[in-house]
């Protein structure tokens, strides 16, 4: 049965509220379909039966499955939203990783999983419908009208995940809004959609798309005011405001965009200098996190040693790719845009060789500008020889993210990650302030945030608002490297793809120009198969691979 359907009628009402007194039962209908006044009698007697449904929101994100109906074997890149965004960063330009079997997301950076087939479209799709049709689960459950606050918590949460959803789905499988208006996006299903309408569903435009984010993001504002979560994982009306941020400054609102930016950050700090001197981005109770994805030592992905992302990304875990086998690098040139005093420059390390007494070559040091890198010898207090450290394979290897509970070598790998930084939302309002028609407020945003937090000497290169959204770019590109911005950042400005000189892999070190098609996915067959209102010439198209 196809993810996108409609499945709510009697069966799942009836589950649902399963240990309800046999008095009560006369309130459920003979046919299946439930009137506000009964959704509203059966919910508000007993509304903690939703908050199950609600979890399911959030360990959607963070979900894997050993052997999956789209993959014959073990996927080690199925391991929730973490691998979708390294999935986006791989499609670009910032994230060179090796052209090796050890590398699950190779096909991503080579684009050769661009195909209807490719365990790489059914994985996006079944990760985003999924948690679709857990949002519209909840929502068909809950009357139009309630006002129990912990149903408008659970509605607000409901519509803001599935805003968050629809945003990834339109920027996986179309160019951005500005000029792509009337392009052919996804399927939209919402908790209204039949299973007959979805067996026959075509592509909504891209313009309908954010019709229904922007719906979804403002009643998730208003339901959500004066939410007080129990977790950053969970969503509160700052992350609602931060997705609407995004949505806005996609679509070119930019005073929106600003605004909703402004309310997001609201309680919330950046990393100082101090914090990112060192590995980190490994902790969601970090005061710059507004969203992240908690992560427990119980979780399947951590229990299953490798299908996580700190087995791909975090070059000190004692068990991964990562370090050895598939490290991740920053790109070589937008390492050399970097200055000296950047603390961010540390992020990356480059290795300084000398020649041992037998001739050989072997690492004596790490090239780090105004970090502390004694870590890279001394690390929580262990000494650890540093051509032990890993098997060096490259300069430029990121040395972002830091292992679970900052202990080196830790075989644990239950690492949150960052879904929302409050870095993210000030370099938004910097963007969409100096492109709304007041550049110089807009400057005066972006090096106030980079001064005090980055790099104390920084002056911001151009005054106008078209080189200000340039180098607001490239601080995205440093600031947000490895969470999954770079690919839908690439789109929405229209840049093209550049990866020659670069330290890329030779294989895939080629330029592509702004909006190549290649760029975009393809929805799955089984989609195009079960859904009479998608076919081969509606999906997008199968372009060759590029060539060096």
């Amino acid at each position: 049965m196809k993810i996108t359907n409609k499945i709510i009628h009697i069966l799942f009402i009836s589950l649902f509220f399963f240990g309800i007194a046999c008095s009560d039962l006369d309130l459920v209908p003979e046919g299946d379909t439930f009137t506000d006044d009964q959704k509203k009698d059966l919910i508000e007697m007993t509304p903690e039966r939703l908050q199950s449904e609600v979890n399911g929101l959030y360990s959607g994100l963070m979900r894997y499955r050993a052997i999956g109906d789209w993959y014959d074997g073990t996927a080690h890149f199925d391991f929730g939203y973490a691998a979708a965004a390294m999935m986006y960063d791989a499609s670009g330009m910032d994230v060179p990783s090796e052209n090796s079997g050890y590398n699950w997301f190779r096909n991503t950076q080579r684009y050769t999983d661009r195909t209807a087939p490719s365990s790489t479209s059914y994985f996006l799709w079944d990760l985003f419908y999924r948690n679709i049709k857990t949002s519209n689960d909840i929502l068909a459950t809950l009357p139009e009208e309630v006002t129990d606050p912990l149903l408008k918590s659970f509605k607000g949460q409901a519509l803001a995940s599935r805003a968050f959803s629809y945003l990834n789905l339109v920027q996986i499988y179309q160019f951005t809004y500005k000029g792509h208006e009337n392009a052919l996006a996804v399927p939209i299903v919402t908790e209204e959609t039949t299973k007959e309408q979805a067996s026959n569903n075509p592509r909504a435009t891209v313009s309908e798309v954010y019709d229904l984010i922007i719906a979804d993001l403002n009643q998730a504002v208003d339901l959500l005011s004066g939410f007080s979560r129990s977790g950053k994982e969970i969503i509160n009306q700052n992350v609602a405001y931060g997705l609407r941020a995004r949505a806005n400054l996609n679509m070119e609102k930019w005073s929106e965009a600003a605004s909703d930016a402004e309310k997001a950050m609201e309680g919330f700090s950046p990393y100082t200098i101090a914090n990112v001197s060192k590995p980190s981005f490994n902790n969601i109770s970090a005061s710059s996190w507004i969203w992240g994805i908690d992560v427990s030592e119980t979780n399947d992905i951590v229990s299953s040693g490798l299908l996580n992302f700190p087995s791909h990304m975090c070059s000190f875990t004692g068990n991964g790719y990562a370090p050895g086998y598939a490290g991740r690098y920053l790109n070589s040139n937008l390492w050399n845009t970097i200055p000296q005093t950047d603390v961010r420059k540390g992020w990356w390390a480059k290795a300084v060789f000398e020649e041992d007494e037998e001739g050989k070559e072997v690492i004596v040091d790490f090239i780090a500008p105004n970090v502390d890198m004694t870590w890279s010898i001394v690390y929580n207090n262990v000494e650890y020889g540093i051509i032990d450290w890993f098997e060096w394979s490259g300069d430029y290897l990121n040395v972002k993210f830091g292992p679970y509970q900052d202990i080196y070598n830790n075989p644990t790998n239950a690492c949150d990650f960052p879904l929302m930084r409050v870095e993210e939302m000030i370099l938004i309002k910097a963007e969409a302030t100096a492109m709304g028609g007041n550049p110089t407020s807009g400057k005066q945003i972006l090096e106030d945030f980079v001064k005090t937090y980055r790099v104390p000497s920084y002056v911001a290169p151009a005054n106008d608002a078209l080189g200000l959204q340039d180098e607001i770019w490239r601080q995205r590109r440093v600031e947000l490297w490895g969470e999954g911005f770079s690919l839908f950042d690439m789109k929405r400005l229209k840049k093209p793809l550049e990866r020659k000189n670069t330290n890329y892999p030779e294989a895939v070190r080629y330029d592509l120009p702004a909006e190549a098609p290649i760029l975009l996915w393809l929805i799955p067959e089984d989609e195009v198969n079960s859904n009479e209102g998608i076919s081969e010439d509606t999906n997008n198209p199968v372009i060759k691979v590029p060539s060096v």
